[in-house]
Order: structure tokens, then C-alpha cells, then sequence
């Protein structure tokens, strides 16, 4: 019996594509000293400044703001690492998301059946509650962890696990949801059953060695737990 539910967050929650393509590039232009030093920063982190598209490799897609910054100072003499990821995670906490699916009514459905759900994102938690609180989502989870909230980050388990302990669940009765091999692999790696989702960037051949099974968004859970339950 599934029990509890932690979800990553961008391209699970949040459509990735919608949420940051666009928003990368000022996020580059903010940092770069002019247009030429921005483009070399994307071509670092495989983004495309024209389409506003990731590469399946691209480090913004499921890294930490640290691993993302290690990226990028080689490309901005003068920057400090410290000062980078502060300035990232200031201008990602106003970032415009855009729902996956109608959040709200989900969540609250999920909770109306007694489950406990909790979040657990590479981002760094301050723009992680940002984004959840600008929808009005916050008092619907029990739990909100990111990379720098001191769990360390996803494929490792420590996110997952301390959910599970926090709330008191068994991590064989929570299911983890991400639309990442990196979400997925923190799952398995915590004991817990995987779902992945399909708006990410990740296609489902990329996910299917690592998921249960592969929803095309997370508006099919409620469904996929019923299933369990009737087996």
C-alpha cells in the first residue's frame, strides 16, 4: 500500500520546458557581461538561446545550483562560487512556473485519501518554496527538502529517507515521482517505489529501466494507486 508521495519538482510538478526555456536566457544575461560571454555560458550548459531548448545532457535539467555553477565560473572570471549560486537561486525564486497539471485540486485530492506528500528538488530550497508559495501550494506538503536544505541532493536517498522518517512511513510504502533517471535512481536507492512522468526532458525510453511505470503527467497517479491497491 502506497502511503505517502514525494514528487521532484521542475518537469514534475512544473513542465520544465514552459517553466525555465525561456527564462534561462535572462538568467544567462544576468550574470554574462554582454551577449557573447551569455552564448558561451549556454553552450556550457546545453541550452540554446535561440529555441529556448535543453539538451538531454544539460545540467539544468536535474542538477544541483552547485553543480550547475561549477559549469558556468570557469566562463565568468571574477565570480566567486558563493556569490554565483546565491545570485542563481535569488533570480530562480522569480521564476514564472507553469503547472504540469492543475496542482492545486491534485494535491488536495491526494491528501483527502490520507496520504502524506512531500517534495524533494536539486534546486535549493528557498526558490523551491518561492515557486510552491506563488501557487498557493506550501500547506500541502508535509515536507519540503532541496539540494542545499542538508540531505544532500538526488540520485543519493537523503531527501527521500528523511521525508519517509518525518513523517513516519515505511520508504517501501511511499512512491517517489520525477521525470529524471536521478529522481528515479533516489527512489530505488531509498526503497521506494518509482513513477516516472513525461514533462521533463526525458523521454521514456530514458526512464523506463528505473520507473514502475511511466504516466504521461501526474494527473494519473490517483489511478496508478487504485490500481495497486485492487491487485
Amino acid at each position: 500500500m502506497i502511503h505517502g508521495i514525494i514528487f521532484d519538482k521542475d518537469g514534475t510538478l512544473f513542465d520544465f520546458r514552459r517553466s525555465w526555456g525561456a527564462w534561462s536566457a535572462h538568467l544567462l544575461r544576468e550574470i554574462a557581461a554582454d551577449e557573447g560571454q551569455a552564448r558561451g555560458l549556454a553552450e556550457a550548459i546545453g541550452y540554446d538561446m535561440e529555441t529556448g531548448a535543453f539538451a538531454p545532457w544539460s545540467p539544468v535539467i536535474a542538477s544541483t545550483a552547485d553543480e550547475i555553477a561549477d559549469r558556468l565560473l570557469p566562463l565568468l572570471p571574477g565570480w566567486d562560487k558563493r556569490a554565483l549560486v546565491a545570485r542563481m537561486n535569488l533570480l530562480a525564486a522569480g521564476a514564472e512556473m507553469s503547472e504540469a497539471v492543475p496542482l492545486a485540486p491534485l494535491l488536495a485530492a491526494l491528501r483527502a485519501r490520507g496520504l502524506k506528500i512531500g517534495l524533494a528538488t536539486n534546486d535549493s530550497e528557498a526558490p523551491a518554496r518561492a515557486h510552491l508559495g506563488r501557487h498557493g501550494l506550501t500547506e500541502l506538503f508535509d515536507f519540503i527538502a532541496g539540494a542545499d536544505s542538508g540531505h544532500g541532493g538526488k540520485p543519493e536517498p537523503g531527501m527521500l529517507l528523511a521525508f519517509a522518517d518525518r513523517v513516519g512511513i515505511a520508504p517501501g510504502n511511499v512512491v517517489m515521482v520525477g521525470d529524471s533517471a536521478h529522481d528515479l535512481l533516489a527512489g530505488r536507492a531509498a526503497g521506494m517505489r518509482t513513477v516516472a512522468v513525461l514533462t521533463g526532458i526525458a523521454v521514456a525510453e530514458e526512464l523506463s529501466e528505473y520507473a514502475d511505470v511511466i504516466l504521461p503527467d501526474i494527473g494519473g497517479l490517483a489511478d496508478w494507486i487504485d490500481g495497486l491497491a485492487a491487485a
